[in-house]
Protein backbone atom coordinates (compact mmCIF):
# COMPACT_ATOMS: atom_id res chain seq x y z
CA UNK A 1 0.00 0.00 0.00
CA UNK A 2 1.46 3.46 -0.83
CA UNK A 3 1.42 6.38 0.84
CA UNK A 4 -1.69 7.80 -0.57
CA UNK A 5 -3.69 4.95 0.04
CA UNK A 6 -2.69 4.73 3.19
CA UNK A 7 -3.47 8.41 3.88
CA UNK A 8 -7.27 8.33 2.54
CA UNK A 9 -7.73 5.36 4.81
CA UNK A 10 -6.58 6.94 7.84
CA UNK A 11 -9.12 9.98 6.83
CA UNK A 12 -11.96 7.13 6.74
CA UNK A 13 -11.44 5.80 9.77
CA UNK A 14 -11.15 9.38 11.81
CA UNK A 15 -14.34 10.55 10.09
CA UNK A 16 -16.76 8.66 13.02
CA UNK A 17 -14.98 9.66 15.68
CA UNK A 18 -16.49 12.40 17.71
CA UNK A 19 -13.57 14.75 18.69
CA UNK A 20 -12.59 15.00 22.72
CA UNK A 21 -13.44 18.21 22.84
CA UNK A 22 -16.20 19.09 20.58
CA UNK A 23 -16.44 22.56 21.54
CA UNK A 24 -12.59 23.66 20.83
CA UNK A 25 -12.74 22.05 17.85
CA UNK A 26 -15.96 23.63 16.27
CA UNK A 27 -14.07 27.13 17.12
CA UNK A 28 -10.97 25.74 15.77
CA UNK A 29 -12.88 24.91 12.73
CA UNK A 30 -14.67 27.96 12.39
CA UNK A 31 -11.69 29.77 13.08
CA UNK A 32 -10.46 28.34 9.49
CA UNK A 33 -13.75 28.81 7.88
CA UNK A 34 -13.14 32.40 8.56
CA UNK A 35 -9.39 32.68 7.50
CA UNK A 36 -10.32 31.21 4.38
CA UNK A 37 -13.26 33.20 3.38
CA UNK A 38 -10.80 36.40 4.23
CA UNK A 39 -8.06 35.02 1.71
CA UNK A 40 -10.96 34.28 -1.07
CA UNK A 41 -12.30 37.87 -0.56
CA UNK A 42 -8.58 39.38 -0.54
CA UNK A 43 -8.05 37.39 -3.60
CA UNK A 44 -11.34 38.71 -5.41
CA UNK A 45 -11.14 41.84 -4.15
CA UNK A 46 -6.99 42.14 -5.60
CA UNK A 47 -9.05 40.95 -8.91
CA UNK A 48 -11.41 43.21 -9.30
CA UNK A 49 -8.77 46.31 -8.75
CA UNK A 50 -6.39 44.58 -11.23
CA UNK A 51 -8.86 44.13 -14.08
CA UNK A 52 -10.36 47.90 -13.80
CA UNK A 53 -12.65 47.51 -10.67
CA UNK A 54 -11.67 49.80 -8.67
CA UNK A 55 -13.90 53.09 -8.74
CA UNK A 56 -17.26 50.81 -8.92
CA UNK A 57 -15.17 49.37 -5.56
CA UNK A 58 -14.46 53.05 -4.01
CA UNK A 59 -17.57 54.59 -4.93
CA UNK A 60 -20.16 52.10 -3.84
CA UNK A 61 -22.11 53.10 -1.16
CA UNK A 62 -21.84 50.87 1.69
CA UNK A 63 -25.50 49.31 2.74
CA UNK A 64 -27.67 50.76 4.88
CA UNK A 65 -27.65 48.89 8.46
CA UNK A 66 -30.55 46.42 8.56
CA UNK A 67 -32.10 44.30 11.33
CA UNK A 68 -32.16 40.52 11.05
CA UNK A 69 -35.38 39.57 9.27
CA UNK A 70 -37.75 37.15 11.54
CA UNK A 71 -39.68 35.21 9.57
CA UNK A 72 -43.35 35.37 10.41
CA UNK A 73 -45.18 32.05 11.65
CA UNK A 74 -48.11 32.20 9.62
CA UNK A 75 -50.12 29.75 12.43
CA UNK A 76 -49.36 32.19 15.41
CA UNK A 77 -52.64 33.58 16.62
CA UNK A 78 -53.02 37.30 17.26
CA UNK A 79 -53.07 37.04 21.02
CA UNK A 80 -50.57 34.37 22.40
CA UNK A 81 -49.44 33.54 25.89
CA UNK A 82 -46.42 31.73 27.43
CA UNK A 83 -45.77 28.31 28.76
CA UNK A 84 -46.06 27.93 32.22
CA UNK A 85 -42.01 26.94 32.54
CA UNK A 86 -39.63 29.64 30.23
CA UNK A 87 -36.79 27.73 29.18
CA UNK A 88 -33.38 29.72 30.30
CA UNK A 89 -31.13 30.57 26.87
CA UNK A 90 -28.05 31.79 26.73
CA UNK A 91 -27.98 35.70 25.91
CA UNK A 92 -25.43 38.20 27.68
CA UNK A 93 -28.09 40.05 29.94
CA UNK A 94 -27.50 36.57 32.02
CA UNK A 95 -24.85 37.99 33.36
CA UNK A 96 -26.95 41.38 34.82
CA UNK A 97 -27.13 39.12 37.81
CA UNK A 98 -23.43 38.49 38.33
CA UNK A 99 -21.05 40.15 41.48
CA UNK A 100 -19.33 43.52 41.05
CA UNK A 101 -15.98 42.97 39.34
CA UNK A 102 -14.99 46.72 39.32
CA UNK A 103 -15.72 50.05 40.09
CA UNK A 104 -16.37 51.82 36.76
CA UNK A 105 -14.22 54.49 37.82
CA UNK A 106 -10.97 51.89 37.77
CA UNK A 107 -11.86 49.99 34.71
CA UNK A 108 -14.46 51.62 32.29
CA UNK A 109 -16.43 50.04 29.35
CA UNK A 110 -16.45 50.27 25.80
CA UNK A 111 -20.18 50.01 25.97
CA UNK A 112 -22.63 49.15 27.94
CA UNK A 113 -24.96 46.20 27.52
CA UNK A 114 -27.38 47.20 30.29
CA UNK A 115 -27.98 49.31 33.58
CA UNK A 116 -28.99 47.47 36.83
CA UNK A 117 -29.97 48.66 40.41
CA UNK A 118 -30.44 46.11 43.35
CA UNK A 119 -33.64 46.75 45.45
CA UNK A 120 -33.83 45.12 49.06
CA UNK A 121 -36.51 43.41 48.80
CA UNK A 122 -38.02 43.79 52.25
CA UNK A 123 -36.72 47.70 52.70
CA UNK A 124 -37.46 48.82 49.22
CA UNK A 125 -33.84 50.54 49.28
CA UNK A 126 -32.05 50.89 45.90
CA UNK A 127 -28.27 50.12 46.24
CA UNK A 128 -25.69 51.31 43.28
CA UNK A 129 -26.15 51.34 40.27
CA UNK A 130 -24.64 48.48 38.23
CA UNK A 131 -23.02 48.37 34.90
CA UNK A 132 -22.81 45.51 32.15
CA UNK A 133 -20.17 45.96 29.96
CA UNK A 134 -19.81 44.17 26.56
CA UNK A 135 -17.17 42.00 27.83
CA UNK A 136 -19.14 40.05 30.11
CA UNK A 137 -18.28 41.73 33.09
CA UNK A 138 -20.50 44.03 35.49
CA UNK A 139 -19.67 47.31 37.53
CA UNK A 140 -20.10 50.02 40.08
CA UNK A 141 -21.29 53.23 39.29
CA UNK A 142 -19.10 54.78 41.77
CA UNK A 143 -18.43 58.19 40.49
CA UNK A 144 -21.88 59.54 41.15
CA UNK A 145 -24.22 59.18 44.27
CA UNK A 146 -27.39 59.12 43.04
CA UNK A 147 -30.93 59.80 44.54
CA UNK A 148 -34.36 59.14 44.79
CA UNK A 149 -36.25 60.60 42.25
CA UNK A 150 -39.75 62.83 43.82
CA UNK A 151 -42.63 64.78 42.69
CA UNK A 152 -44.36 67.63 44.68
CA UNK A 153 -45.92 65.04 47.00
CA UNK A 154 -42.81 63.33 48.04
CA UNK A 155 -43.29 60.11 46.49
CA UNK A 156 -40.12 58.49 45.77
CA UNK A 157 -38.47 56.14 43.01
CA UNK A 158 -35.48 54.66 42.04
CA UNK A 159 -33.14 56.96 40.03
CA UNK A 160 -32.46 53.87 37.22
CA UNK A 161 -35.16 54.53 34.69
CA UNK A 162 -35.93 52.35 31.61
CA UNK A 163 -34.58 55.33 29.16
CA UNK A 164 -31.16 55.89 30.65
CA UNK A 165 -28.70 54.05 28.72
CA UNK A 166 -28.15 55.49 25.33
CA UNK A 167 -28.57 53.81 22.05
CA UNK A 168 -25.15 53.42 21.91
CA UNK A 169 -24.10 51.82 25.40
CA UNK A 170 -21.37 54.54 26.51
CA UNK A 171 -23.41 57.21 28.11
CA UNK A 172 -26.14 57.12 31.16
CA UNK A 173 -28.49 60.24 32.18
CA UNK A 174 -29.83 60.34 35.58
CA UNK A 175 -33.42 62.75 36.13
CA UNK A 176 -32.80 64.07 40.00
CA UNK A 177 -34.47 66.75 41.62
CA UNK A 178 -33.59 70.21 39.75
CA UNK A 179 -30.67 68.65 37.66
CA UNK A 180 -29.77 65.74 34.73
CA UNK A 181 -26.78 63.75 35.97
CA UNK A 182 -25.05 62.36 32.81
CA UNK A 183 -22.31 60.21 33.11
CA UNK A 184 -19.51 58.90 30.20
CA UNK A 185 -19.45 54.81 30.57
CA UNK A 186 -16.21 55.15 28.63
CA UNK A 187 -14.05 56.88 30.85
CA UNK A 188 -15.96 57.65 33.99
CA UNK A 189 -16.31 61.22 33.79
CA UNK A 190 -20.02 63.19 35.11
CA UNK A 191 -21.35 66.24 34.34
CA UNK A 192 -24.50 67.90 35.61
CA UNK A 193 -27.01 70.00 34.23
CA UNK A 194 -29.08 72.02 36.11
CA UNK A 195 -32.66 72.07 35.18
CA UNK A 196 -35.23 73.56 37.65
CA UNK A 197 -38.38 70.68 39.08
CA UNK A 198 -38.93 67.48 40.05
CA UNK A 199 -37.51 66.07 37.28
CA UNK A 200 -38.65 62.29 36.66
CA UNK A 201 -38.18 60.93 33.42
CA UNK A 202 -34.99 60.10 31.17
CA UNK A 203 -35.74 59.31 27.35
CA UNK A 204 -33.09 58.66 24.70
CA UNK A 205 -34.04 59.70 21.07
CA UNK A 206 -31.03 58.76 19.49
CA UNK A 207 -27.99 61.42 20.87
CA UNK A 208 -30.79 63.82 21.80
CA UNK A 209 -31.68 63.52 25.16
CA UNK A 210 -34.80 64.26 26.46
CA UNK A 211 -36.19 64.54 30.20
CA UNK A 212 -39.11 65.48 32.00
CA UNK A 213 -40.82 66.43 34.93
CA UNK A 214 -44.42 65.32 36.62
CA UNK A 215 -46.47 67.12 33.28
CA UNK A 216 -43.65 68.70 30.98
CA UNK A 217 -41.00 67.10 28.30
CA UNK A 218 -37.71 69.08 27.63
CA UNK A 219 -34.64 68.30 25.15
CA UNK A 220 -31.77 69.23 27.21
CA UNK A 221 -28.49 70.42 24.62
CA UNK A 222 -25.83 69.26 26.32
CA UNK A 223 -23.26 71.41 24.33
CA UNK A 224 -25.00 74.41 25.89
CA UNK A 225 -26.78 73.42 28.96
CA UNK A 226 -30.05 74.84 27.87
CA UNK A 227 -33.40 72.89 27.45
CA UNK A 228 -36.48 73.65 25.29
CA UNK A 229 -39.92 72.52 26.05
CA UNK A 230 -41.75 70.26 24.32
CA UNK A 231 -45.06 69.53 23.33
CA UNK A 232 -45.24 65.76 24.61
CA UNK A 233 -46.55 64.14 27.65
CA UNK A 234 -43.89 63.08 29.86
CA UNK A 235 -45.43 59.81 30.89
CA UNK A 236 -46.62 58.26 27.62
CA UNK A 237 -43.14 59.46 25.53
CA UNK A 238 -42.31 56.44 23.36
CA UNK A 239 -38.36 55.85 23.24
CA UNK A 240 -37.65 56.52 19.16
CA UNK A 241 -35.54 53.99 17.56
CA UNK A 242 -32.45 55.07 17.08
CA UNK A 243 -32.12 56.60 13.33
CA UNK A 244 -35.57 57.46 12.82
CA UNK A 245 -36.80 60.71 11.81
CA UNK A 246 -37.30 63.48 14.23
CA UNK A 247 -40.97 62.79 15.10
CA UNK A 248 -42.01 61.32 18.76
CA UNK A 249 -44.46 59.25 19.80
CA UNK A 250 -46.57 58.81 23.00
CA UNK A 251 -48.70 55.98 23.79
CA UNK A 252 -51.27 56.52 26.49
CA UNK A 253 -54.77 57.93 27.73
CA UNK A 254 -57.51 56.02 29.84
CA UNK A 255 -60.82 57.87 30.28
CA UNK A 256 -61.14 58.83 26.85
CA UNK A 257 -59.54 55.81 25.59
CA UNK A 258 -55.94 54.99 24.47
CA UNK A 259 -54.22 56.80 21.74
CA UNK A 260 -51.05 56.86 20.14
CA UNK A 261 -49.80 60.33 19.42
CA UNK A 262 -47.29 61.30 16.61
CA UNK A 263 -45.35 65.04 17.17
CA UNK A 264 -44.08 66.10 13.92
CA UNK A 265 -40.34 66.95 14.35
CA UNK A 266 -40.99 70.13 12.22
CA UNK A 267 -43.94 71.10 14.50
CA UNK A 268 -47.07 71.21 13.90
CA UNK A 269 -50.43 69.54 14.87
CA UNK A 270 -49.94 66.25 16.25
CA UNK A 271 -52.02 63.42 14.97
CA UNK A 272 -53.58 60.92 16.90
CA UNK A 273 -54.93 57.49 16.41
CA UNK A 274 -57.69 56.26 18.76
CA UNK A 275 -55.62 52.40 19.94
CA UNK A 276 -58.32 49.76 18.42
CA UNK A 277 -58.23 45.87 19.03
CA UNK A 278 -60.14 44.56 15.74
CA UNK A 279 -57.84 42.36 14.79
CA UNK A 280 -58.07 40.71 18.24
CA UNK A 281 -60.33 37.74 18.99
CA UNK A 282 -63.60 38.91 20.39
CA UNK A 283 -63.59 40.22 24.36
CA UNK A 284 -59.77 41.01 23.75
CA UNK A 285 -58.80 44.43 24.21
CA UNK A 286 -56.10 46.37 25.78
CA UNK A 287 -57.13 48.79 28.36
CA UNK A 288 -54.44 51.18 29.97
CA UNK A 289 -50.64 51.32 29.72
CA UNK A 290 -47.90 51.20 32.42
CA UNK A 291 -44.01 51.63 31.88
CA UNK A 292 -41.86 53.12 28.56
CA UNK A 293 -43.47 52.04 25.67
CA UNK A 294 -40.29 51.33 22.55
CA UNK A 295 -40.73 52.18 19.25
CA UNK A 296 -39.25 49.90 16.22
CA UNK A 297 -40.14 50.89 13.10
CA UNK A 298 -43.93 51.34 12.77
CA UNK A 299 -44.43 49.45 16.28
CA UNK A 300 -44.76 50.31 19.48
CA UNK A 301 -43.97 47.70 22.34
CA UNK A 302 -45.80 48.57 25.65
CA UNK A 303 -46.73 46.60 28.81
CA UNK A 304 -50.35 47.50 30.18
CA UNK A 305 -53.73 45.81 31.31
CA UNK A 306 -55.79 43.90 29.32
CA UNK A 307 -59.22 42.48 29.37
CA UNK A 308 -59.62 38.61 28.49
CA UNK A 309 -63.01 37.14 27.38
CA UNK A 310 -64.60 37.99 30.55
CA UNK A 311 -61.55 39.07 33.43
CA UNK A 312 -60.41 42.62 33.29
CA UNK A 313 -57.53 43.68 35.12
CA UNK A 314 -54.84 41.31 33.59
CA UNK A 315 -51.46 41.54 32.19
CA UNK A 316 -50.19 41.72 29.20
CA UNK A 317 -47.70 43.14 26.71
CA UNK A 318 -48.94 44.74 23.47
CA UNK A 319 -47.53 45.58 20.09
CA UNK A 320 -49.26 48.32 18.67
CA UNK A 321 -49.22 49.55 15.02
CA UNK A 322 -47.86 53.09 15.82
CA UNK A 323 -49.67 54.53 11.98
CA UNK A 324 -52.75 53.39 13.01
CA UNK A 325 -53.15 52.46 16.64
CA UNK A 326 -54.62 48.83 15.83
CA UNK A 327 -53.23 45.94 18.41
CA UNK A 328 -51.41 43.26 16.37
CA UNK A 329 -50.25 41.00 18.75
CA UNK A 330 -50.80 40.32 22.32
CA UNK A 331 -48.96 38.42 24.88
CA UNK A 332 -51.68 37.40 27.92
CA UNK A 333 -49.98 37.00 30.72
CA UNK A 334 -53.04 36.76 32.45
CA UNK A 335 -52.76 38.07 36.80
CA UNK A 336 -52.68 35.08 38.83
CA UNK A 337 -49.44 34.73 41.00
CA UNK A 338 -48.36 38.26 39.27
CA UNK A 339 -48.08 41.66 40.87
CA UNK A 340 -49.52 44.66 39.67
CA UNK A 341 -47.93 46.04 36.87
CA UNK A 342 -45.07 43.33 37.56
CA UNK A 343 -43.83 43.22 33.38
CA UNK A 344 -43.10 46.42 32.23
CA UNK A 345 -41.07 46.27 28.91
CA UNK A 346 -37.75 47.27 28.66
CA UNK A 347 -37.08 47.42 24.75
CA UNK A 348 -36.63 45.21 21.52
CA UNK A 349 -33.48 42.98 20.93
CA UNK A 350 -31.04 43.61 17.76
CA UNK A 351 -33.78 40.44 15.90
CA UNK A 352 -36.90 42.11 16.78
CA UNK A 353 -38.03 40.22 19.97
CA UNK A 354 -39.64 42.47 22.94
CA UNK A 355 -37.74 42.16 26.04
CA UNK A 356 -39.99 42.37 28.93
CA UNK A 357 -39.87 41.95 32.83
CA UNK A 358 -40.43 38.42 34.08
CA UNK A 359 -42.25 38.48 37.39
CA UNK A 360 -41.07 38.84 40.13
CA UNK A 361 -36.73 38.86 38.87
CA UNK A 362 -36.20 37.63 35.64
CA UNK A 363 -36.04 38.74 32.27
CA UNK A 364 -37.92 37.16 29.60
CA UNK A 365 -38.08 37.83 25.63
CA UNK A 366 -41.02 37.30 23.38
CA UNK A 367 -41.43 37.17 19.44
CA UNK A 368 -44.85 38.42 18.19
CA UNK A 369 -44.01 37.08 15.23
CA UNK A 370 -43.64 33.43 16.14
CA UNK A 371 -45.64 33.43 19.65
CA UNK A 372 -42.15 32.02 21.44
CA UNK A 373 -41.28 33.55 25.03
CA UNK A 374 -38.27 32.98 27.10
CA UNK A 375 -36.00 33.65 29.81
CA UNK A 376 -33.07 35.50 29.47
CA UNK A 377 -31.87 36.28 32.97
CA UNK A 378 -33.15 35.73 36.40
CA UNK A 379 -32.48 37.48 39.83
CA UNK A 380 -32.50 40.15 38.65
CA UNK A 381 -34.47 42.29 40.73
CA UNK A 382 -34.80 46.46 40.43
CA UNK A 383 -34.80 48.77 37.59
CA UNK A 384 -33.11 47.64 34.51
CA UNK A 385 -32.10 49.73 31.32
CA UNK A 386 -31.47 48.95 27.86
CA UNK A 387 -30.15 50.63 24.86
CA UNK A 388 -32.98 51.46 22.52
CA UNK A 389 -32.14 49.14 18.88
Amino acid sequence: MNDPDLTRLLTRAAEDVRPTRPAATGWERARRVRRARRAAGAVALAVALVTGGTAALLHRAAPAPTHPVVRPDPSAPPVQQPPLELDLVADPLGRLGDRVAAPLSARPVDRALALRQPVEPKTGEAGPVRVLGDDGLVRELDVVTLAPTRDASGNEAAPLKPGSLSPDGRTAAFAQTGEVVVVDLTDASVRRYPLAGYLEHVVWAGDRLLVGDNDTAYELDRGSGKARELPVDPWGLVVPEPGRPGDLLALGGAEDGLSVRRYPGTGGTPQQHQVGTDGLPPGYRLDEVYGRGWQRGDRIAQAGWTTTGSMGGAEGVAVVDARTGAVTRLLDLGREDRAKACCGVLGWSADGAVLFRSDPTGLARWRPETGEVDLVARDVAGPVSLPAR
